[in-house]
């Protein structure tokens, strides 16, 4: 089981990655890893889910292989078709498997000059 000091932990390691207030991540402006904006009462804001994050992911074909993978750590609701991003449990990922989901995140986000060093 993940936390989300582990989260921060290798997304702060990664090179010029950033965390803004509410537990998001950036390289170069851009968004790799958040909290999933659950929508708890229909009458109501979405709220940050603190036990689910979002990640970037290349491209819709490396999205498909993670959810066949381990549907228990990772899902993906409406919002998010079509989208090139897939949602994480993070009672149900280890560690080492979050380490390279939030790496590979960050690649799908870094400019390529920052990519030659990861």
């Amino acid at each position: 089981m993940a936390t989300q000091e582990e989260v921060r932990r290798i997304a702060l390691a990664l090179p010029e990655a950033t965390e803004e207030d509410g537990f998001t991540f950036r390289v170069a402006g851009k968004q790799f890893v958040w909290l999933w904006p659950e929508r708890v009462d229909a009458r109501k804001p979405k709220v940050p889910n603190p036990g689910v994050i979002v990640v970037r992911v290349a491209d819709l074909g490396e999205k498909e292989a993670l959810l066949a993978a381990d549907p228990q750590a990772f899902f993906t609701t409406d919002h998010y078709d079509g989208y090139k991003a897939v949602l994480v449990r993070l009672e149900a990922i280890g560690v080492e498997e979050l380490g390279e989901v939030v790496t590979d995140s960050w690649r799908a986000q870094a400019p390529k000059r920052l990519l030659s060093g990861a």
